[in-house]
């Protein structure tokens, strides 16, 4: 149920045309109104005030000249150019109203009732005289007759085979008799003028005909299809009126019924059968109903009264009482309310106060033209004009304040008093300031419209009775349809019939009315009419928000939307509600037009902070002031309270801000918003107010319920980031113990106020944290059990432990209060427990007899403390030393157990043998060695240092087991041996001429090793120049010979590998083109099929190695690397050639540049011994190779996955095929592991190899 809206009221007093209105039609296209009386027909311009067409019919002889003629019907017919007139004594007429001819197409002998045309107007009906009806087509060609009144049901006849009906039924103390009485029927009512009534259904299938039965002289309503086939009768309803109206969308035919104390709309469905009511606010017999009339979409149903007591004046009269639901308190959906407004005249608009603290207050305009303002507040007396709905009334004692009638004011317009001011005159009232109104109103005489400024005259402030001055008015060209203003900025906006907005400066001395202008300067102007006009700051700006009645969505004359059901502006929030049954909310602070525009479109995903689905059909009703609800009303009229998560967190972040935590964790819990918001959206402000925190929130379970939410997560950061310009502090403790600082905090904080009313908040605040304190928990738990006095407020030692059971496994606490070797706090623990006395009692028991440190290392060792258990047991004496020993080495705790034991001690040396033993089990030879030698265990010292290769190590060993000469040499070859597997030929060779004296055996390592200084140094040394011709000359040229010929083998390789990747590029580049002409659609549908062509290369390209990839998810990182590797075939053909191609050419240029420093040194010695033939040939061929190389680096290295990255993919430039490409490259780009390929090796030109001399 909705509020009407008075659109435009038109007045036309003293009609210069003789006689007495009898019926009336409308000229939609002309904005006409046909009106026929005793005298004939005229047509008026209701706008101008003239009468545009008088056709008399009375001197035709159409009707009598004694003025008892009646018109019956009037109908404009479009295909005609014409309007039928059906006049009481039979005749059918057609007048032309440019020409003014007449022409009588028919006529009955019996009379005409009534006429009615089908909506289409194809068919006319009429109801005759003789108690029949006619149907003729739209040429007046009779079809069939019927009589009115028919004994027959129809062809919707109700089929029964006897179960359920009456006589079968128990009638209690009436008897069965009752099952048999006749059913009474009422006669019409006393003004019934037992006319014919009759109605169609809009698709004009069906029409219904209400009618006085002869019988029994009450009205019935029958229905009648197109080809006038009797459907259905209605069931006897007593008191049924005359006035009938089909439902256009076919559903239900509206009626009147007078009860006994009530008068109702009741409604058949087409089966005759009643189908809900609704009662009309007004005493029996206070009222007739003339007529129902249903607006084109079936939404309104308008019914046109008749006051009974002053029959000689036919007015209108409205709802004469206001219901008012007050949705912070209830929401109720209409005609429920939480209270009644009674007023003495009809309510023509109702407004409320813009002031936001002030929302409540509403004022009231009625039909007298006299506004009644009512205030919530604290009122001296009841008013009796305020009744109670929904919320009371029936004995329940209510926490709502009712309003009060503040004052009325009567309005003071600029005419004579005795003049009769039009009750419709003032419309789109606006209470834009405590006593300023706003209202417009229409000229009578041409398309303007007046806005009035509406003043409370100063000498009747303190008077009931209060006065209104029109201070001022603003005539405006056109109609003005809307009228909306911003309560904080007080900018006034108003929409003209032509879409233009203008401007209202009220509050200037001139009070000038300008265009509203955009941005940019250019007027505004909505390219349709809105029928909801709303202002708002958009990004810093005042904008226009409109809604046409077609769900199109302007923001000045921009449309950001087309599916937009209803929308409300809060605060700094927009709400819409969509077509696609969704609600989305827009913070306007940091939004402009295309950022609304994105959001609205209709492939835009918005997070779920923005947006959430709502019912079918629901549209926005309001949102609560300072609140987080949201009215939604659903298309059967009920009303649902949504809490959008938008609105949550700005009103949530208001609250902290303004360190209103109560309300803020209120709101919080109530609607399952995590609680790490309050600490999470200020950090450093939460932890300076924690006191503040605890004393508005003053509740143990609640405090206790925000520890237990506690994470360290940032919530500010995940489920709910802040808007984009917000200067809150967002990061928490660096450390990331954000838990940890809270319940410190907080545990600081209660123990400041009231330790003992806090008690188990403080104990939840230890649990709590990273790692629990559970010690200090039972510890606390055991005072309070020593506590003697009671304080107020304390919690006992029994509610504590429950309440500790709660938070922590009963076992687990079992094991913690073990842990403290408290036997009292054990057993207090374990009796709370599920555990059987005949378990643990034997075990503490067994644990008292023993000694006190055993004892210990007996309850770590059953706690799985092992590192406390055997500091424990070290402190037992010597004896105990095996089994500690023995437990050091199954838990491998040898650094802890180093340190119970001085290091001179046999303990310790037994420990770091065993220690050292372990290492070695773990082939960590080295450290192990240390581990011996530090613990003077220097045999085993030495095997660790050989099996490593650690000679230095080793040899120092052996000089402390004063090894022989003999033995001495022995080592040494060894370790020689050991160094050259190693390749580390320089180690091995001091080694066998210091320890083994074996100089010869030293310079052919040398010369192995390529050392050919040292290998000289030595031969020198020893003064056996035999050995350079022997040995080093040879080594040397044959040194030289294999260095060419791995040059020539690099280089050969490096040639290969280039021409071949730019084969290979050359071939993807053809083979991507033709890729791209193969799948790129062709004509105007191709921008429909790009961006699937785009997903379905790119899952071609990859599909071929899902399978590959999946079987080495699981590897480890080397391993999976290894596999990466492994898929860079250099096979001809193969998917990622042109990757092992780049791998290939990387590593022949980095195994190149390796060799510089081995090439000067081999140079160096060519060139001593005179073969300066080979070094100068050694030297070109290297040099020729590298600058290859150098060369070649751009060629093949020629761009770099972030370049690749950074080229633009969009832009005006691009094309369809360009877009494409890009895409497709992006999904064939290569993984992470191979980006390190386009990354060319380097070659150091610093590097000095070359040698001066052989040039």
């Amino acid at each position: 149920m909705r509020n009407l809206k008075l659109f435009r009221s038109l007045e036309f007093r003293d009609i210069q045309a003789p006689g007495k209105p009898q019926c009336f039609s409308l000229r939609t296209e002309q904005d006409t109104v046909l009106i026929g009386s005793e005298h004939g027909l005229i047509e008026v311009d209701p706008v101008i005030r003239e009468v545009k067409n008088e056709i008399p019919l009375v001197a035709e002889g159409f009707l009598p000249e004694d003025g008892s003629g009646c018109i019956v019907g009037i109908q404009e017919l479009l295909d005609h150019e014409s309007v039928c007139v059906a006049t009481a004594s039979g005749d059918v007429l057609l007048c032309n109203l440019n020409t003014h001819q007449l022409e009588c197409v028919g006529s009955v002998a019996s009379g005409i009732s009534v006429m009615s045309w089908s909506p289409d107007q194809e068919l006319v009906l009429l109801a005759t005289g003789q108690q029949t009806l006619i149907m003729m087509t739209k040429e007046f060609e009779p079809i069939m007759e019927q009589q009115i009144h028919q004994d027959d049901f129809g062809e919707s006849k109700f089929i029964t085979v006897g179960w359920g009906r009456k006589e079968t039924q128990f009638h209690g103390s009436e008897g069965r008799q009752a099952a048999f009485q006749m059913q009474m029927h009422e006669s019409a009512l006393p003004w019934d003028d037992h006319r014919p009534q009759v109605t169609w259904r809009g698709d004009g299938q069906f029409f219904a005909v209400s009618v006085v039965c002869p019988e029994t002289g009450a009205r019935k309503v029958r229905v009648w299809s197109r080809e006038f086939a009797l459907q259905s009768t209605s069931e006897p309803v007593a008191g049924l009126g005359p006035a009938l109206a089909w439902k256009p969308s076919g559903s239900l035919i509206a009626s009147t019924q007078d009860k006994p104390n009530q008068q109702d709309v009741v409604f058949f469905e087409k089966n005759g059968l009643l189908h809900g009511h609704f009662t009309l606010p007004f005493f029996k017999d206070e009222v007739k109903v003339n007529d129902l009339l249903w607006n084109a979409d079936s939404t309104v149903l308008a019914v046109w009264l008749e006051d009974l007591q002053r029959e000689e004046n036919s007015t209108l009269k409205t709802y004469d009482r206001v219901l008012v639901t007050v949705f912070r308190q209830s929401v109720v959906p209409p005609p429920m309310c939480t209270y009644r407004l009674l007023l003495p005249h009809p309510v023509n608009q109702v407004m409320f106060s813009a002031h936001p603290k002030k929302s409540n207050d509403l004022a009231v305009l009625d039909a007298s033209n006299q506004i009644s303002v009512y205030k919530c507040g604290d009122s001296p007396s009841i008013d009796s004009t305020v009744k109670l709905g929904a919320v009371g009334g029936n004995g329940f004692k209510i926490s709502l304040r009712t309003p009060h009638l503040d004052k009325s004011y009567k309005i003071q317009f600029e005419n004579s008093e005795d003049e009769e001011v039009n009750p419709l005159k003032l419309g789109l009232l606006t209470w834009v300031q405590e006593d300023v109104f706003l209202a417009v109103s229409h000229s009578q005489s041409s398309p303007q419209s007046v806005i009035h400024h509406l003043t409370v005259a100063p000498s009747a402030m303190d008077d009931e009775q209060g006065q209104l001055n029109i201070s001022s008015s603003v005539t405006v060209d056109g109609v003005i349809i809307s009228l909306c203003c911003n309560s904080k900025t007080k900018s006034v906006a108003l929409q003209v019939a032509g879409g233009q907005i203008l401007k209202y400066l009220w509050e200037s001395p001139s009070l000038a009315v300008e265009p509203w202008k955009n941005p940019g300067g250019f007027p505004v102007r909505f390219p349709y009419p809105c029928t909801q006009t709303e202002l708002a700051m958009v990004g810093g700006e005042e904008y226009v928000l409109g809604l046409t009645d077609r769900c199109r969505f302007f923001i000045n004359d921009t449309e950001v939307a087309s599916n937009i059901t209803s929308f409300a502006v809060y605060d700094e929030f927009l709400l819409l509600t969509t077509y696609s049954h969704t609600c989305q909310c827009f913070c306007l602070r940091d939004a402009s037009l295309k950022t609304l525009q994105a959001g609205l479109s209709s492939s835009h995903v918005s997070n779920g902070e923005s947006l959430r689905k709502v019912e079918r059909g629901s549209r926005i009703v309001t949102v609560v002031p300072q609140d987080t609800k949201l009215i939604l009303q659903m298309p059967r009229g009920n009303l649902e309270v949504v809490h959008h998560r938008a609105l949550v967190l700005a009103q949530i972040r208001k609250w902290l801000d303004k360190l209103m935590f109560k309300e803020a964790f209120e709101c919080m819990r109530k609607l399952r918003i995590n609680l790490n918001l309050i600490h999470d959206h200020n950090p450093k402000v939460f932890l300076e107010n924690v006191e503040t925190f605890i004393r508005q929130i003053d509740s143990v379970n609640h405090i206790n319920l925000f520890f237990t939410e506690l994470k360290e997560e940032d919530v500010t950061k995940t489920m709910y980031p802040p808007p984009v310009t917000s200067t809150v502090q967002l990061s928490s403790d660096p450390d990331g113990k954000k838990v940890d600082l809270i319940c410190d905090a907080m545990r600081a904080a209660m123990e400041n106020i009231n330790p003992h009313k806090y008690c188990l908040s403080i104990l939840t605040s230890h649990v709590k944290k990273t790692t629990p304190e559970l010690e200090i928990v039972l510890q606390k738990v055991h005072e309070l059990q020593g506590s003697a006095a009671p304080v107020p407020d304390a919690v006992s030692a029994e509610e504590a432990l429950k309440y500790l059971l709660l938070l922590v496994d009963v076992n687990e606490l079992y094991d913690h209060s073990l842990g403290t070797y408290n036997f009292d706090l054990v057993l207090m623990v374990a009796e709370k427990s599920q555990k059987d006395p005949k378990e643990y009692l034997p075990f503490l028991n067994t644990l008292k007899k023993m000694e006190t440190n055993y004892q210990r290392f007996t309850i770590d060792k059953y706690l799985k403390r092992y590192e406390k258990a055997i500091g424990h047991l070290s402190k037992c004496g010597p004896e105990y030393f095996p089994e500690c020993l023995n437990l050091i080495k199954d838990k491998n705790l040898y650094n802890e157990a180093l340190k119970l034991y001085p290091p001179n001690s046999q303990q310790y040396k037994d420990i770091s043998i065993a220690y050292g033993e372990h290492l070695l089990q773990e082939h960590l030879c080295e450290p192990a060695g240390l581990v011996f030698a530090r613990a003077g265990a220097h045999e085993k010292a030495l095997s660790a240092f050989l099996a490593c290769g650690s000679w230095q190590q080793a040899l120092c060993v052996a000089a402390q087991l004063h090894l022989t000469k003999d033995q001495l040499a022995g080592l040494g070859r060894t370790l020689a041996g050991k160094l050259a597997e190693q390749r580390k030929h320089g180690d091995a060779a001091t080694v066998l001429e210091q320890y083994a004296q074996d100089y010869e055996e030293a310079v052919l390592l040398l010369l192995e090793g390529a050392a050919w200084e040292e290998a000289l140094r030595l031969v020198h040394k020893y003064n056996r120049p035999d050995i350079i011709e022997t040995n080093v000359k040879p080594s040397i040229l044959e040194a030289q010979k294999n260095y060419m010929a791995f040059l020539d083998s690099q280089t050969a390789t490096f040639s290969r590998h280039k021409a071949r990747l730019l084969v290979v590029r050359e071939l993807k580049e053809q083979a991507q083109q033709v890729h791209l002409d193969d799948e790129a659609p062709h004509g105007q549908e191709s921008d429909l099929f790009s961006e699937t062509s785009s997903v379905m290369s790119g899952s071609d390209m990859s599909g071929k190695y899902s399978h590959s990839n999946s079987r080495i998810s699981a590897r480890s990182s080397k391993n999976r690397r290894k596999a990466e590797r492994k898929k860079h075939s250099l096979k001809e053909g193969s998917p990622l050639e042109d990757l092992a191609l780049l791998e290939a050419l990387s590593d022949v240029v980095q195994g190149t540049e390796k060799l510089k420093d081995e090439i000067y040194h081999i140079l160096k010695i060519l060139f001593l011994f005179e073969f300066d033939e080979q070094g100068r040939e050694l030297q070109k061929a290297f040099e020729n190779t590298l600058q290859l190389m150098e060369r070649s680096l751009p060629e093949i290295w020629t761009l770099t996955p972030q370049q690749s990255s950074a080229t633009p993919v969009l832009g005006p430039n691009s094309t369809a095929n360009s877009i494409m490409a890009s895409y497709q490259q992006e999904k064939t780009s290569v993984p992470v592991l191979d980006a390190e390929l386009f990354i060319p090796p380097k070659i150091n030109r610093r590097t000095q190899w070359k040698l001066s001399l052989l040039e």
